[in-house]
């Protein structure tokens, strides 16, 4: 049987570049070489493509061949520039395992598109919904599923609009970068500076009482694998693990349970209200669905991420594992939902 030429995507230009790289490093180790043929294209952080031979320790340092995903339907894969020659690698299918702006917000998947190559996950317009936080809101709002109350701003906001605490937060941004929790009107303004630094439309939303609660959900229409729910227990401040210096070792104010620690009509009713959210989206492939689990019962969206960290500790491979699915056949059926166009 012939292997799957799989090309894998990693690295990017985004806050979240490092990241990428450890998810990539993750499925490394998961992917099957008896299915797989693998064609690693990692993206620095300056946004050069390469063809390296894996997301290992100091890719981006070494000499590798430039790769250019092409456009042209009829080349079918990546352009090799190496030495002043041209060479083609055909694709059957491609993996981009990018968190972030220009990677989950709809931008690679267009070039993807027109080079009309198959790929996991969510397609241009459900991509670039999720990233936009308000978007988001509004899309699920209008499916009668509850948001927090937020208002978008720019950097001359009046802090007497708000009662305190209020957090602030880039729409289009990713794993806490630029997030702030504001208790003082005094505060807001530097916040809200912060938060710019990573998107020129910034949030300020209402705090939502409950825990955070997650959903790994993973294919297309009416049928969706949803792992177990995870929660977030915190100790202090909010949940951020991707900032935390050694996140593999663990979080120095959260602690990630699995399945979560929740009745399991409740269990059920995060459950279904994240396969709602996923379709009112438009979601495909794959995503993790966050949540708040409110005091009374009632659920309401955080952020949908439409590709999740894949990293050791990351939480989307955990909720499939607790759900039955472990991570060398969730990479199957995420490959196998793309090359048949359910994820189209």
């Amino acid at each position: 049987m012939n292997r799957i030429r799989l090309g894998i995507v990693f690295g990017g230009m985004s806050e979240e570049h490092p990241v990428s790289v450890k998810s990539a490093q993750e499925i490394a180790k998961h992917l099957d070489p008896a299915k797989y043929e693998p064609h690693w294209v990692g993206i620095t952080k300056s946004g050069a493509w390469k063809l390296c031979d894996g997301p290992g320790d100091g890719w981006e340092d070494r000499p590798c061949p430039s790769a250019m995903l092409s456009p042209d339907r009829g080349v079918g894969g990546l352009l090799l520039l190496d030495q002043g020659r041209y060479e083609v690698v055909g694709l059957d299918v491609v993996l981009p395992v990018l968190h972030g702006r220009f990677g989950e917000d709809g931008a690679t998947q267009g070039l993807l598109e027109l080079s009309g190559i198959p790929y996991a996950g969510c397609d241009v317009p459900s991509s670039a919904l999720c990233m936009d936080k308000s978007l988001a809101y509004l899309a699920v709002s209008a499916a009668g599923i509850a948001t927090p109350n937020f208002w978008t701003v720019g950097t001359g906001v009046d802090p007497g609009r708000f009662s305190y605490p209020v957090f602030v937060k880039p729409a289009r941004s990713g794993s806490s970068f630029g997030v702030s929790k504001v208790s003082r009107a005094e505060d807001l303004s530097d916040a809200v500076a912060a938060a710019a630094e990573f998107d020129e439309k910034v949030l300020i939303e209402e705090p939502v009482e409950g825990s955070e609660i997650g959903c790994a959900v993973l294919g297309n229409g009416s049928e969706l694998i949803v792992g177990e729910p995870d929660q977030i227990r915190l100790s202090h401040g909010f949940f951020k693990i991707h900032q935390e210096d050694s996140p593999e070792s663990g979080s120095e104010n959260s602690t990630v349970i699995v399945p979560a620690d929740i009745p399991a009509v409740l269990r059920a009713h995060v459950r279904q209200t994240a396969r709602e959210i996923y379709r009112a989206l438009g979601c495909k492939g794959l995503a993790r669905v966050d949540m708040f689990l409110k005091d009374d019962g009632t659920v309401a969206l955080n952020e949908v991420n439409t590709f999740p960290g894949m990293t050791s500790y990351s939480r989307y491979p955990r909720m499939m594992a607790a759900s039955g699915l472990p991570f060398p056949a969730m990479l199957d059926r995420i490959v196998a939902l793309a090359l048949s166009g359910e994820a189209r």
